[in-house]
Parts: C-alpha cells; structure tokens; sequence
C-alpha cells in the first residue's frame, strides 16, 4: 500500500476554493443584509439617528466596502449557477472545472467594468 503524503489528504484543487469562496461570501452577503435591515429601520425609530448612521458611510473605506460587497454577490451569483448547472446537468460533474475558469472569467470582466466607474465616484473623480 502506498504511503499517505503528509497533511491533509485534499489538495485543495478548484473545488475546494469555490466551495469555500460560496460560503464567504454568502456569510458577507447575509451580514451585509442584516446590518441593512437593521440601519433602515432606524427611519421608523429616529430619522435623525437614521441620517446620522447613513452619514457615516459616505467615506472611502465604505466606497471600497462596497465595491468588495458587489464582488461577493457577482462571484456568489455566478458560482450558484455553476453549483446548479453541476447539480442538474448530467454532464456537469464533468465540466465542473471548466465551468469554474468560465466564473471566473465572467466575474473579471463584469468588475473590470465596474470597478473604475464605482472608484471614480468613490474618490470623487466622476
């Protein structure tokens, strides 16, 4: 029998990041939603208090919070439809790994198209 190489048996191929890059940012997703609901319902509570939280954001860190919150629903959009076309299309299991390349393709050039619009505005450019 062959010896077992050392560490961990799973060498962590596409499959693994993808799986684990779903789970991120769909936790930073659902956080961002309920941090959302939760600054929103401050308009029923104080509108004063509701203004003053939505003034914060305006800043570049929170610019670029954004701009890292729409990755992570372009990525976890697109990767769900990978999951499902894995998970629905006979040959899917198959072409798992070429799907993974198309994601992330897609993913670059929708935010390469994004990206310089939303910094510009961000930094007061546009």
């Amino acid at each position: 029998m062959p010896e077992a190489p050392a560490g961990t048996l799973y060498r962590g191929r596409e499959g693994m990041w993808t799986w684990l890059a779903h789970r991120v940012t769909g936790f930073a997703i659902f956080f961002f939603l309920l941090v959302h609901v939760l600054d929103t319902s401050l308009v029923r509570i104080s509108p004063e208090s509701y203004n003053a939280v939505i003034g914060t954001y305006k800043n570049p860190i929170m610019g670029i919070g954004e701009a890292g919150l729409v990755a992570a629903i372009v990525y976890h959009a697109l990767n769900g439809v990978r999951i499902m076309l894995i998970d629905f299309w006979s040959k899917g299991v198959k072409h798992q790994k070429t799907m993974f390349w198309i994601v992330l393709a897609v993913f670059v050039v929708l935010m390469a198209g994004f990206l310089p619009v939303h910094l510009s505005h961000v930094f007061g450019e546009g």
